[in-house]
């Protein structure tokens, strides 16, 4: 049996949630934080043209993503934001998000072994991502993980989690967030 691996988020926060398609990001999200707190890029894509892997509605679905955020993070809310993120183009106006409203950033990274991603994907319900487009994830998210890449980003926390069972033996505590500008990882 697995340790626990407890991972204390400052709340409110923003949680990037940040990995190639077929990951667990969803589940992981949905396992941890209540659905009212994530933001969902799939769901989001699903509500705006019916088909959550309709990648023509990215556009649209990540606007809507991002007033949300704005919205949430403006009233002191914890808020998730669940999509692959793998690149630091994605990630930045997230961060920039944050760091206006003063919280701080956690990115929870699930680098899980390709073969495993590859295999999730084949068997999502509602629409599978192509496979070289989970291809181009894993290499943006290989570049994304780089020592200290993350950290330089703005990150004031990062985990990851490089097996099925670290995403499982999770457990979150939320603490109590200091008024003020977010910390900065050393």
């Amino acid at each position: 049996m697995r340790d626990t691996l407890v991972i204390a988020i400052p709340d409110p926060a923003l949680v990037v949630l940040v990995g190639a398609a077929g990951a667990g990001k969803s589940t992981f999200a949905a396992r941890h934080f209540a659905a009212g707190e994530v933001l969902s890029s799939d769901l989001l894509r699903e509500a705006i043209a019916g088909d959550a892997a309709d990648q023509r509605a990215t556009g649209p679905a990540f606007a809507a993503l991002h007033r949300a955020l704005a919205r949430r993070l403006g009233a002191g809310r914890l808020t998730v934001v669940d999509a692959t993120n793998v690149t630091a183009a994605a990630r930045r106006a997230l961060l920039r998000r944050a760091a206006v409203v003063g919280v701080p950033a956690v990115a929870i990274v699930l680098d899980l072994d390709p073969r495993l991603v590859a295999a999730r994907n084949a068997q999502r319900e509602g629409g599978r991502v192509p496979g070289d487009a989970v291809l181009r994830q894993l290499t943006d998210l290989e570049a994304s993980n780089r020592p200290g890449a993350l950290e330089a980003e703005g990150f004031a926390q990062v985990v990851r989690l490089a097996a099925s069972t670290d995403a499982d033996a999770v457990r979150i505590e939320r603490v109590s967030s200091p008024p003020g500008p977010p910390p900065r990882a050393t």
